[in-house]
């Protein structure tokens, strides 16, 4: 009798086999935890903690020396505080060694002088909390040549409290100011106004573009060539150029719309509403729709000729080969580039601020980050703002993965 082979994938071999494969994965998943998943961490973490960027560096002491007074008055100075204005720092001490040829005088607590050596427990220091200490000295020569060597000596401080970004306190502050009011509904309609056409506008034009260079006829090279430049361009270059070419004062636009009689005054295309948030819209879809006819013309030119010579011989019209052929065939690839576009847009942030700096109606979810972030340096109302978008873009997600793609057979 024969023995019973066991089933495929369970036998010491496949074991074996997935042991390895997971070995040889191991660095990859390693890299790409450390490389979006705890950056992820980190913002969820930021963002229920309202702090600004001074609060980045942990809390301590900070201690000034100098040497004042003249003559029997002469004295050396420490003037010690704590950097934060909220938190206290324990165990504060500060600690230094007074120069050669300074005789110190009476020193009163909490300071006590051993010789040259000078010791001070401060004990607890209140946020915002500051003292002096002022020890009276004799030098022996002029006190002018003593200061710069005073004044250069380094005190020794100690002292330790805790830091924001590591303490266990949370709050819900960042997003009860993020959803407060109107202006974040009215930011969100912005973005979803971008994103929306933006994305649809550059799948459009890239389709229309891949039609017209479906067919092999002379130049074919330059066009495309051509049409690859919006995307390859640098974009501070194209931004300035846009900016420009539409300034209400020295624009070519608005000259020729004026000799044209088309307007009696200068349109300021980027400065009003809500003319300025259609022109980053009109921008947006001019400078990414070479990605969508890449990818379009590629799909449209591996489609089997045969069927629409096949259309031909029924007498099909263009538009009945288009959308009866050309569309099912390339539903597929128009809902990835979709899904990547409304990804990419949705987080658009370099376009929007070069253009308008997110003003004339043009402010973003992503442009309100760095507003709160930097502009006013709200680090953790920024870092909710950021949580916000990727919760939008996971719900977006949701949605495309759970009906559009399946309709599409993705």
């Amino acid at each position: 009798m024969t023995s019973a082979t066991p089933p495929t994938g369970t036998g010491a071999l496949a074991k074996r086999e997935a042991r390895l494969a997971w070995t040889l994965l191991a660095p990859t998943v390693i890299s790409v935890s450390l490389v979006v998943i705890l950056p992820l961490l980190a913002i969820f973490w930021i963002s229920f903690k309202p702090f600004t960027l001074s609060d980045l560096r942990p809390p301590a002491p900070v201690v000034r020396e100098s040497l004042r007074g003249s003559g029997d008055d002469l004295r050396i100075e420490y003037r010690l505080r704590n950097s934060s204005q909220e938190i206290a720092i324990d165990g504060v001490t500060l600690s230094d060694v007074l120069p050669d040829g300074v005789v110190a005088g009476d020193v009163a607590a909490p300071c006590v002088l051993d010789g040259q050596d000078l010791f001070c427990d401060f004990g607890t220091l209140e946020g915002g909390q500051r003292e002096r200490i002022r020890i009276p000295v004799a030098v022996d020569g002029d006190p002018d040549a003593f200061e710069d060597v005073v004044e250069a000596s380094e005190p020794r401080l100690t002292g330790s409290g805790p830091n924001v970004l590591t303490n266990f306190e949370f709050s819900l502050e960042n997003y009860a100011r993020v959803f407060d009011g109107a202006e974040f509904w009215g930011v969100l309609w912005v973005t979803l106004f971008y994103t929306v056409f933006g994305t649809i506008g550059a799948l459009v034009m890239g389709l229309f573009a891949a039609l017209l260079l479906n067919k092999s006829f002379k130049g074919q090279g330059v066009i495309r060539g051509l049409y690859l430049f919006p995307y390859v361009a640098p974009v501070i270059a194209v931004a300035f150029t846009w900016v420009t070419l539409f300034d209400p004062f020295s624009g070519s636009a608005n000259a020729l719309l004026i000799q044209m009689g088309l307007t009696s005054a200068p349109i300021n295309f980027f400065g009003e509403r809500p003319l300025a948030l259609i022109m980053v819209t009109v921008f947006e879809i001019w400078r990414y729709f070479p990605l969508s006819f890449l990818f379009i013309l590629a799909r449209m030119q591996s489609i089997d000729s045969s069927m629409y010579e096949a259309a031909d011989m029924d007498g099909a019209s263009p538009f009945q080969k288009f959308w009866l052929l050309s569309i099912p065939q390339l539903l597929g690839i128009l809902s990835v580039l979709f899904l990547l576009r409304f990804i990419w847009t949705f987080n658009k942030f370099d376009d929007i601020f070069l253009l308008t700096g997110g003003n004339a109606g043009t402010r973003t979810l992503t442009v309100n980050v760095y507003e709160q972030a930097f502009a006013i340096s709200n680090i953790g109302a920024g870092a909710a703002v950021a949580v916000v978008i990727l919760l939008c873009l996971i719900a977006f997600s949701f949605v495309f993965f759970r009906f559009i793609s399946r309709e599409e057979g993705l």
